[in-house]
């Protein structure tokens, strides 16, 4: 079976893999409005982690999907590759920042781990891709993520032994710690992995510019702003 890309009103080509990657930015917000606002929606205790287990599921299904249907039928963009990383980012930081709200009441400290992990991975990443090579992907960074996705499907299934009285809200609250904890010492080494990994690209970065090489990017820069604007005058004449 082929699958084709899906055109608009106007007959432009669309990639439906960053569609499934924009469905996951917005599940995002929904999964924390739910949790934090479950009573506005009528959503009682029991039924609240059921409700976000399926939204969960939903959000790393297309985060599997994307890839997948990208790779397969040849539609990778630049679009997505920007896409996709920044919405798994958002898509498990706000997931986790969610979970620091009762009765889960992670410490926030565990969260800023890995947004200081992904805001200095993503940085890198897009600072060489100016410049003009790629920082390679690492194993380490996969498995990071297939961890994160695991604690909050573990947190999750304990919000729902809590919700059954099964489960002592300490209880809960102590091993989704310790869960979201070894998740966060993993993502600390997968950052450490990635930056030690592509070293010596990031030491390009580091690099003070020749003089000459300044001076020859200036002249290129002026050169170009007066063709520019000469020919807007001829233009405007």
């Amino acid at each position: 079976m082929q699958l084709k890309n899906y055109k608009h009103k106007k007959g432009i080509p669309v990639s439906i893999a960053n569609y499934l990657t924009l469905l996951r930015l917005v599940i995002t917000p929904i999964f924390l409005i739910i949790y934090t606002e479950a009573e506005t929606f009528g959503i009682g205790p029991i039924a609240l982690p059921y409700v976000l287990l399926a939204l969960l599921t939903l959000s790393e299904l297309s985060d599997a999907c994307d890839g997948y249907i990208a790779r397969k039928y040849n539609q990778v963009t630049d679009l997505g590759k920007i896409l996709d990383p920044m919405a798994d980012s958002i898509a498990r930081i706000t997931i986790f920042l969610t979970f620091t709200q009762p009765p889960v009441n992670l410490p926030i400290t565990l969260v800023f781990i890995f947004l200081y992990r992904d805001s200095v991975v993503s940085t890198l990443r897009t600072i060489c891709a100016l410049k003009g090579f790629a920082l390679a992907a690492r194993t380490s960074g996969k498995i990071k993520a297939v961890m994160q996705a695991a604690a909050a499907f573990i947190i999750l299934f304990l919000m729902i032994l809590h919700a059954e009285g099964q489960l002592p809200i300490a209880t809960l609250q102590r091993i989704s710690a310790w869960i979201v904890a070894i998740a966060g010492v993993y993502t600390f080494f997968s950052g450490v992995d990635y930056i030690y990994a592509n070293r010596r690209y990031i030491a390009k970065l580091l690099v003070l510019p020749k003089p000459g090489d300044i001076a020859a990017k200036s002249r290129a820069y002026f050169t170009h702003l007066k063709i520019s604007l000469k020919g807007d005058g001829d233009a405007a004449s």
